[in-house]
Formats: C-alpha cells, structure tokens, sequence
C-alpha cells in the first residue's frame, strides 16, 4: 500500500477506543475514525457504569487522551448500517472494525417475565446514566423489589434502587432521575442468586459499596451461606473470590442496624416465576443445593416473596449488524483472531471485530485492551492485501456525510458538550449533570462552538 491505511472503527466505547490506540500506536501513518450512533463518545463508560462508581468512571480520563490524538477522529450520531451501510464505508476505508460492545438485555425464559413491572437491568442503567434513546420517567412505585443475578450489574442495579436520591445528587445523574429517584418508596430490595456464595461474579470493591450508604441495612440471609469441594477449591485458588466470601460470612453474623432500607442477598436461590394480576405482585424461587464440583441442582422447596417490581441482571446481549454474520446463541460476530468469518469459514476481507460483540459480554473492561491487541496483530498482517479504498482521503468521508444532510457531532463538539455539562454542575457543588436529549446534545456541540 503506497499510501497511509485509512481504518474505521464502529462504536466509541473502551473497545472501539483501545482498539484505535493500538492502531496508532503499530503505525506512525495510520489514520483512524471512530463512529458511533451515539453524539456522544465512551459507551458503557458513560452510559452504563453506575453514576456511583467515579472510580470507573476516570477510565475516560485516559480514553480522553487516545481520542485527544490527531489521527484518531470521532464521528458521532451516525448509525452504521443505518446512516451508513458496510459498502459506502468500503469507499473511504481499508478496513473496518467492528466494536459495538453489548447493550442489551439478555432474556429470562420464566413464566411472568413480561408482566408490568418486570424490567431489564440494561434498560434501566441506561434509564438511570440518562441515555438519549431511554424515556425520561421510570415507574419507581414499588416498595419491595426483586434484583435477579450475581454480578456487577446486579449490584449497581441493587444499590442504586435501595440508595436515597440525596446520596446520589454529588454524583453526574439527571435531573431527571434524582427526581424520580428521590420520590421512590421502596424499602425492601431482595437480590437473589441460584448459586452459592463461592460463585458470585461481583467484584469484592463492589460488594463493599453495597454497605457504604448510611440509609441502607445489608442483610445476608445465613441459609444460603453453604460450600462443597468444589465452592472450597475455588476459594482457595482465587483471592477475590475468598475476599468477597469473607466479607458475606462476617454480614451474615453481625447484629442488625435501625435503617430505614434493606438490601437482602439471598443465595442458593433460582427464580422459576413471576405472579400477578396483570403485574407484578410476588416472585417465587426454588432452593437450590450444592452438588460438589460448585453447581447446583433444585430440591423442590419453593418460596413466594412479596415484591412489586422485578430486575433482571443476568447478561448482556450484543445485536447483529447489517451484512454481517452473527451468532444467536453467543451474542458474538464469528471470528478467527479477530478477522471476522462469513458461513464458510473464510474470512470476510477488511472486516475485523473486538470487545465484547468478539468474545462475549464478560470479563471487565480493562479485558479489552488484549483483545484490541490480538485484532490490530491480525489487521496490520493483513495490510499490504487489504482492499484498498478508492476515497481515501480523509476529507472524502466528512464531505459525503455532508451531502447526504447527516447531523454528526465531532470530537471538537464533544468538548463543548462536556465542558457544558460540567458548567451545569458546578453551581450545585457538583462533578457535571447531563443532559439526555439527543437533540439538545447536537444542539450545544454544534451551536456553542
């Protein structure tokens, strides 16, 4: 190739982002453009991390220099197969990279699910993070809910319901959502998981936050605090594991406090239904037992509990993309090395895939740094038989998305969005409030610079 590899890269979450990192970093002459459907960049950072986690939320810090880089541009409000198909694409690139992560809610195949007041845990931290596709109101009218899961998503779905609005108000939530937030009744919230303690996949950082409010009781119910050989290995062999094991063993003996809110976690316990007249009024779950190796089975002891509004937390699910092969069953774009795979097994030419819509919604975001690595070894091998572009200045891609009268945002326009956003905080002593309407955001990004 006699000239600079021109890259796209589809979705401006940490994925997408390392991804073009990598990129630059392999080349000294490679130009990248990262596209999202979003005006706005950083994903899940921005839109799915618990407003609560400020921690995890300064991973955007050094996702911020990446995208600071001047051969890395980012190009929001543009919908791949939608405002822009695989082919046109085709015309300005020599290879693209898809990066468009996991959003959606896995389904829970239970009598019920679909009744009023069953909601998705994705749903609502896109409620709660104040996405722009999400309605603005979310009925908070429940007194005892039910968080399903034993993740990370299920505690920040579990927390943020049982914490008070005015915990939140130092944090970057809407208006919006303190409002309704802070007008909740909820005094109960029962988190329940179909395996032991030993098997929890939350970090031991985020079990500890569930007990740092001063409004919120965490009760650990001691009939589920049970191991065999297989819990008792895993304990032994990993340390986070153990951490979070004697951090529930130490709440599951301690004296309980006067607070006027209850979080209760509920082990060996496997929702099997829903109840209600038309919503939800009850959830019913069958005690499970150990069965040696750390896997459970049912003994046909059932329980009903009175909850009024039900959460499921347990998955991700990434979408399929035009014109691109997709697995149903993994959630996952076939691929070998990170070169995406058509039916036969070959390789599609210049398409490549990382993050979560590669491997899965799993592991935590720094995972995908190494796969952005292993797909960049495979895209800069593949270089020199790359399809070339036929537009490929970089011009060429922004005067077309012009003529077709598309209203895109920039990484310029992003800045302004984001200094706006910390100007709506700093009155109110706090970090940023966001604004959550698509078109107010391309508004102030485009009027205000």
């Amino acid at each position: 190739m006699d000239r600079p590899l021109r890259v796209a890269v589809i979705g401006a979450g940490p994925a997408g982002i390392y991804a073009a990192d990598h990129l630059i970093k392999a080349s000294e002459t490679v130009t990248v453009d990262i596209f999202d459907r979003l005006p706005t960049p950083y994903g899940l950072i921005r839109y799915g991390v618990a407003p609560d986690h400020p921690r995890i939320k300064e991973i955007i810090t050094a996702l911020h220099r990446v995208l600071d880089n001047p051969r890395i541009r980012f190009i929001g409000n543009i919908d791949y197969g939608v405002d822009v198909k695989p082919e046109e694409l085709r015309r300005f690139y020599d290879a693209t990279i898809i990066a468009t992560g996991a959003d959606k809610d896995r389904e829970l195949d239970i009598p019920g699910i679909d009744l009023v007041g069953s909601y998705g845990a994705a749903d609502f931290a896109s409620w709660y993070n104040g996405h722009p596709d999400v309605p603005r109101e979310w009925p908070l009218t429940a007194t005892k809910v039910a968080v399903i899961g034993a993740g990370n998503v299920a505690v920040d779905v579990a927390r943020i319901l049982a914490k008070t609005a005015d915990e939140l108000l130092v944090t970057e939530i809407p208006d919006n959502v303190y409002q309704e937030l802070k007008a909740s009744p909820v005094t109960d919230v029962h988190m329940f998981s179909r395996r032991g303690p030993a098997q929890v996949k939350f970090t031991p950082q985020e079990l500890r936050e569930l007990d740092v409010s001063p409004n919120v009781e965490v009760i650990v119910h001691p009939e589920g605090i049970e191991f065999d050989e297989g819990s008792l290995e895993t304990i032994r062999a990993t340390r986070h594991v153990k951490m979070c094991v004697d951090i529930l063993q130490n709440w599951a003996v301690r004296d309980p406090r006067d607070r006027p809110r209850r979080l209760h976690l509920h082990f060996l316990q496997a929702p099997v239904s829903i109840g209600g007249d038309g919503r939800v009024e009850s959830i019913r779950t069958e005690t499970q037992e150990l069965t040696g190796d750390g896997w459970v089975r049912g003994t046909g002891e059932f329980t009903d509990w009175d909850v009024q509004a039900v959460y499921r937390a347990v998955g991700y699910l990434s979408k399929a993309l035009a014109d691109l092969p997709f697995d149903t069953k993994t959630g996952t774009i076939p691929h070998e090395a990170g070169r995406i795979m058509d039916l036969d097994g070959e390789h599609v030419p210049g398409m490549y895939v990382t993050g979560w819509i590669k491997r899965g919604p799993v592991g935590l975001i720094g995972h995908t740094k190494g796969d952005a690595g292993e797909t960049i070894t495979s895209l800069m091998a593949d270089a020199a038989t790359l399809p070339q572009a036929t537009d490929a200045d970089p011009a060429d891609v922004i005067a077309y998305l012009e003529q077709r009268g598309l209203d895109f945002t920039t990484w310029a326009g992003w800045q302004v969005l984001d200094q706006h956003e910390i100007s709506l905080g700093e009155p109110h002593g706090r970090k940023r409030v966001k604004v959550v309407a698509r078109h107010e955001m391309i508004s102030i990004s485009k009027t205000l610079n």
